[in-house]
């Protein structure tokens, strides 16, 4: 059995950034579509995507090297099963989640993250003059990206929530900061006596109708433009929150909770949506978690937290939490049952 040299896992987590560029350009470059499916020589797919060819051949034997593609004889290459998500149309396309998180907005930030642990500030906000979120606002383009991403990152949850949780014993949800609704339509299909909103912004909901649309369901389902930091509608016996929480301060998030608890009745439920980080780190755990909470530190504020910060926070804004209800690891959520006191 040979033993890796000192400070191999350093440099293999060193040029850990290249892999994921080599990934961005085969999703930037649509070279997983060119292929439709079947093995190609690599001067065929540069000619149909307009690039040359050693260059393409390049990159196809890096995707071959990082396991996503395979070389066979006279300069054919094969897409394997795992780059298939590169496609467009795939059902469970993961382009726009590539080209989203490899983005300038969101790498930007990570290049001075060892500011942000200095600090404690978010980097992101010096490097663009102003929060995420604003400059998301700003670019359209990205706004409909950044959607697009989180809807491919919701997928999991919508698949798996429906089954894990009785949605069914309540009349209305409200799903606070629900983007494009792919998990409050989900919930909807599942449960036809639900009605249901999603509550965002304008940009942040503007996909949100033609879902509803494509479901059937826009006679149960509804946008309501707003800011959840100013307002929460009340007339909804169940709010949900996914991934809003892990995006802001404790002093934010409890500002969101209490107008929630502010609108909510008293025998309704509130339901958040989100990792839960382990107690203490321990080898073999999951690295996403703990690169995700410094994500939250560099771009946008926020953090991953353990149920003990679940917890307090819930205490803090006028709930209690009554259970946790795990989804299949794979997806990597809980579902944190809150009820108002």
């Amino acid at each position: 059995m040979t033993t890796a040299p000192p400070g191999t896992q350093l440099r293999q987590l060193t040029f850990g950034f290249m892999p994921a560029y080599v990934v961005r350009a085969a999703a930037q470059l649509g070279i997983v579509d060119a292929f439709a499916g079947v093995p190609r020589p690599a001067k065929e797919v540069a000619a149909e995507l307009g690039l040359p060819v050693d260059s393409t051949r390049r990159l196809l034997r890096a995707l071959t090297a990082l396991g996503l593609f395979a070389e066979q004889q006279d300069d054919h290459f094969e897409v394997l099963p795992e780059a298939d998500l590169l496609g467009r149309e795939h059902p469970a396309s993961v382009q726009a989640i590539v080209a989203m998180f490899t983005d300038p907005l969101m790498t930007r930030g990570w290049e001075e993250l060892a500011t942000a642990v200095r600090t404690g500030h978010t980097t992101f906000d010096d490097i663009f003059g102003q929060p995420f979120f604003d400059q998301l606002a700003e670019e359209p383009v990205k706004s409909a990206l950044f959607n697009a991403s989180m809807s491919e990152a919701t997928r999991g949850v919508a698949a798996t929530a429906p089954s894990a949780y009785d949605f069914g014993r309540f009349t209305s949800v409200l799903d606070i900061g629900g983007g494009d609704g792919t998990l409050l339509t989900a919930i909807l299909q599942a449960n036809p006596n639900l009605r249901g909103a999603v509550l965002d912004s304008a940009e942040g909901a503007a996909q949100a109708p033609a879902r509803y649309a494509e479901a059937g369901l826009t006679d149960r389902a509804t946008v309501v433009t707003g800011d959840f930091f100013d307002a929460i509608p009340d007339g909804y016996d169940l709010h949900l929150i996914k991934s809003i929480i892990h995006d802001w301060s404790d002093d934010r998030c409890e500002q969101i909770l209490r107008l929630s608890r502010a609108a909510i009745p008293a025998d309704g439920r509130l339901v958040i949506v989100e990792p839960i980080l382990p107690d203490r780190a321990e080898p073999g755990l999951r690295p996403g978690l703990y690169l995700s909470d410094l994500n939250m530190l560099v771009n946008v504020g926020g953090r991953e937290r353990t149920r003990a910060d679940f917890d307090a926070l819930l205490q803090r804004s006028g709930f209690s939490l009554t259970a946790i209800h795990a989804l299949p690891p794979e997806v990597g959520f809980w579902l944190i049952e809150a009820t108002p006191v």
